[in-house]
């Protein structure tokens, strides 16, 4: 899908492009190619002239090109955006190409990404632009905007972490807390954990891409001061993080606590009443022994009295351990 992005009066249009002839009727300072198609690439080679890397999402690249110039003037970065799916959340490598030097080529002053899916910062971007004008002045604005974006995203969903451990934490320090609460506690703390660790690797990406636009010498003062403003906010998304992964750490250690404790309720039962049968065990040991001269042997009520003795010497233990509070 490609499309491209246009301002009039201060306000973001889109449109979708089919055609070449459709892109060539645009001055956009925006085009984005979401799993772009082979003629796709053709059309923005043709009319911006410029060509699209086929390494420009790949996962596996050197860490050094990530973020480079190209002697032409182009800038490439390449910068992870965050998809908070509760059931799949993974990380999306988008790819911009932005050109603020050459003034021979079309795709001077346009700002180029290309990625496979949908990212949620982008849609937060354009409707944002659309209710805001003036929101957006050239394409280095986009793309300081989108970063402030993704920045902004990873805020939302840090903020839906911590409602979820707060609910997780009202569970856990509850008067009864069983083995089934604990299981569904503790699944649903790993699922935060691992979203608050995507969370922070996508903060220290974002960090690097922000920190290598102030690098290039290519934002003006304002830009700049906006740059150093995102870097700001993720530092203290980064420091959130840290706390959260301190409540994890305390909630998970809280859960397990309890799982100990109904265990150890389970082994403290077992272990009383094999106290408790100890004395009867004894006695029937010893009447089954077989020697001679034993009274109760002959006498009528000898073995009457035998079980009787038996289940009083199992009754008073049980009776002591009640007493002392270790059997309810």
């Amino acid at each position: 899908m490609l499309n491209v992005f246009t301002l009039s009066n201060g306000r973001l249009f889109q449109e979708e492009i089919e055609s070449l002839e459709e892109l060539s009727r645009f001055r956009p300072i925006w085009v984005d190619l979401e799993e772009p198609t082979p003629d796709e690439k053709r059309w923005v080679k043709q009319y911006f002239g410029l060509s699209i890397p086929d390494d420009a999402m790949a996962e596996d690249i050197e860490e050094s090109a990530r973020f480079y110039a190209e002697d032409n003037g182009e800038l490439h970065i390449r910068s992870d955006f965050l998809v908070a799916d509760p059931d799949d959340p993974h990380q999306v490598r988008v790819a911009f190409i932005l050109n603020t030097v050459n003034e021979q080529l079309r795709s001077q002053g346009v700002l180029f990404s290309i990625h496979d899916e949908t990212v949620p910062a982008f849609r937060l971007l354009r409707m944002r632009a659309r209710r805001m004008p003036g929101l957006l002045t050239d394409a280095k604005e986009v793309l300081l905007k989108l970063l402030d974006a993704d920045a902004e995203y990873c805020a939302d969903t840090l903020e839906g972490i911590y409602d979820d451990l707060e609910t997780a934490g009202k569970k856990v320090l509850s008067d009864n807390v069983s083995d089934e609460l604990a299981s569904e506690v503790l699944a649903a703390i790993a699922r935060q954990e691992d979203m608050n660790g995507r969370i922070r690797r996508n903060v220290m990406d974002t960090r690097r891409a922000v920190s290598f636009l102030m690098r290039s010498k290519m934002l003006d003062a304002e830009q700049f001061e906006e740059a150093r403003q995102i870097q700001r906010d993720l530092d203290s998304l980064d420091s959130h993080t840290t706390f959260l992964f301190d409540k994890i750490n305390f909630l998970m250690d809280a859960t397990v606590g309890f799982i100990n404790i109904n265990q150890n309720k389970i082994i403290k039962i077992f272990s009383v009443a094999s106290v408790a049968l100890l004395p009867p065990t004894l006695i029937a040991s010893i009447y089954g022994m077989n020697f001679r001269n034993m009274p109760e042997l002959e006498h009528p009520w000898g073995y009457p009295f035998a079980i009787v003795l038996m289940m009083a010497s199992a009754l008073v233990p049980m009776w002591y351990f009640r007493r002392r509070g270790w059997l309810k």
